[in-house]
């Protein structure tokens, strides 16, 4: 494509908010993502008006366009290439209103996850999704990929969190579905076309989120298991016991614990590195006091059950995040290895890690598989660490990962997207039909195939 569109753009966004050649910045050190930013043009537009125009104008010579939000994904959703623009959400982060009766907060799209979350709490309220990247990734590309995180067991995907929403079509259409209201039957539910869609079908620029009630109790336990049936049982006790105020239930093994805490990482913890399982079991209520009765009483059944070999319950919001931190330290993982999350059913998690642990050491010699994750909600992180990564290799890691999830019926993705890395993949967890009626919904909406193109579906789609 001609550079001849830039000077339209420039007239569109102002001199100042687009980038060319070496003004272009290097996002490809965020989180360890490589997605450095290869593209003929860097825009930073300021509002939907402005991302509209762009689109317009793009849709009428065919060129493609990238929207870049915080560069946290990890399946190279955001990659460029030279032929590209890249549009960033970056000056889009205003967060225009938070309703403390209805409950809701309206932000645009370039707003961060932590800045909601800290907004919300001034109000009183709570922003219920949390992952570890929250002070770069931006509430946009949380939407498009339907991110999930840490409180998925209470509080569900992050879909389950939007009200509604503003996204700007291939040709410039503005479709605006900023619903506030709970209920709202009235046709289609369009919000429901963008989110999860990786900006296949239009670009997120506005989003309406339902809030919650801030929690007034907090209660944090860390405990070990030996045994993984053990896991499956502490599970299901602690969803009897706590109900609904079961905020995370999070599991670490082994490979991963012992890696991160002292004598081997940088990291103390309350429990000695001598077990195979360690578990995060979280709950948060609105009666203080009683509430931590509760979680007394439950982690001491579940003691009295056989069930934890060690385990240790947090006493102030200190220890809650000296446990928690441990969870947290997986940047060691996410730069240096093949990252893969999964879902499947939990009954057959331990069976499938170990398949997949013994054909990956077998096939890529000093190879080291690392799991853990949000068990809770079937969802496990699987890291592999090499040495020296070949080509070859991280076809076959990708091969055991994704093929032997087949039999489970489990899922490629269970919060990362598909992006390029997962592409080839797609249909392990959807059938023919299904993956052609998402092509019919990228063609319909953008016939030209300029929104992100060769994500999700082959840049032939």
């Amino acid at each position: 494509m001609s550079n001849k569109i830039l000077q339209p753009l420039r007239d569109i966004v102002g001199s100042a908010n687009i980038l060319t050649g070496k003004e272009i910045p290097d996002r490809s050190e965020t989180w360890g993502t490589a997605q450095p930013c290869q593209a003929m043009a860097f825009l930073m537009p300021a509002d939907s008006a402005e991302v509209a125009a762009i689109l317009e104008c793009c849709h009428a010579v065919g060129q493609s366009i990238v929207p870049c939000g915080g560069m946290t994904n990890l399946v190279q959703g955001a990659l460029t290439t030279s032929e590209d623009l890249a549009l960033s959400f970056e000056r889009m982060n205003r967060i225009e209103e938070i309703d403390p009766v209805a409950n809701t907060m309206t932000v645009q799209a370039g707003v961060t996850m932590q800045a909601a979350q800290e907004r919300a709490d001034e109000a009183g309220l709570y922003f219920p999704v949390d992952i570890g990247a929250r002070g770069e990734c931006m509430l946009g590309g949380n939407v498009s990929t339907n991110a999930g995180g840490t409180r998925v067991i209470r509080y569900g995907m992050i879909r389950d969190s939007v009200l509604g929403l503003e996204a700007v079509l291939a040709d410039g259409t503005v479709v605006s579905s900023m619903n506030t209201l709970l209920k709202n039957n009235s046709g289609f539910d369009l919000k429901q076309l963008f989110i999860g869609s990786e900006g296949q079908l239009g670009l997120i620029t506005r989003i309406v989120f339902r809030l919650q009630a801030k929690p007034r109790s907090h209660n944090v336990a860390l405990v070990a298991c030996d045994e993984f049936p053990q896991v499956v049982e502490l599970l299901t006790m602690t969803r009897r016991h706590l109900g609904s105020a079961l905020c995370g239930f999070e599991v670490m093994w082994d490979n991963y614990f012992h890696e991160v805490v002292a004598p081997v990482g940088r990291l103390s913890t309350p429990i000695p590195p001598q077990h195979r399982y360690y578990v995060i079991i979280e709950a948060t209520g609105t009666r203080p006091g009683t509430d931590d009765d509760a979680f007394e009483a439950a982690i001491g059944e579940i003691f009295e059950a056989g069930l934890c070999a060690d385990g240790v319950i947090a006493k102030s919001d200190t220890e809650r995040e000296a446990i928690w931190a441990i969870r947290h330290e997986v940047e060691w993982v996410v730069r240096d290895s093949c990252i893969f999350d999964v879902s499947l059913p939990v009954a057959h998690v331990h069976e499938y890690n170990e398949t997949i642990t013994a054909g990956i050491t077998a096939a890529v010699p000093r190879a080291k598989v690392v799991t853990f994750g949000h068990l809770g909600d079937n969802n496990i992180h699987i890291c592999v660490l090499c040495n020296e990564r070949t080509d070859e290799q991280a076809a076959i890691i990708e091969q055991q990962i994704y093929e032997n999830l087949e039999p489970y019926g489990g899922a490629i993705s269970a919060e990362h997207g598909i992006g390029v890395e997962k592409r080839d993949w797609l249909p392990v967890s959807r059938t023919p039909a299904e993956i052609e009626l998402m092509r019919t919904l990228k063609r319909s909406l953008d016939p030209r195939n300029i929104l992100n193109p060769g994500k999700v579906f082959p840049v032939d789609f």
